[in-house]
């Protein structure tokens, strides 16, 4: 099975484009963050401001699974709701990949959701000087095979 991992890189801060990997997946184990919905409880906390500005440098320079429509949240009124397209991944245990959609930062910010701590800690211990030091899809991902196809616009 092969897993194609297609992404935009943001314009304010990168070259803009569309990038894609295709490989197969050496990862066993996704951990789905943040996935909020209207209606649904979720665990709130007082937000680290440490792990706020990691999160945010880190969606800098990834950005995964973009689709063509965007998804709003539901969480705030209609007429405020920010829109989200797509998802940023976080490796976190050996074999544990952790997507969040990349609303993800809104929803820890605004309505004060607390993720899982794997998720936290992932976060927290990603070397971020080596992400900002590449350019996507070279950002570096423990379970992505060096001989990865990576095609380009």
């Amino acid at each position: 099975m092969m897993c194609g991992c297609s992404t935009k890189i943001s314009a304010s801060t990168r070259e803009s484009g569309f990038y894609g990997l295709w490989y197969r997946r050496t990862y066993t184990r996704l951990l789905n963050v943040g996935w909020l919905e209207a209606g649904k409880p979720h665990s709130t906390w007082t937000v680290p401001t440490a792990f706020v500005e990691k999160l945010k440098a880190l969606q800098e320079v990834q950005r995964m699974n973009v689709c063509l429509g965007v998804h709003e949240c539901d969480l705030c009124p209609a007429e405020k709701a920010p829109e989200g397209n797509g998802e940023v991944r976080i490796p976190g245990e050996p074999g544990i990949s952790c997507p969040a959609p990349f609303l993800i930062t809104h929803y820890v910010t605004a309505h004060g959701y607390r993720p899982p701590l794997v998720f936290i800690d992932a976060v927290l211990a990603v070397d971020l000087d080596a992400w900002a030091a590449t350019r996507w899809p070279d950002v570096p991902f423990p379970w992505v095979p060096g001989d990865a196809e990576r095609m380009s616009e």
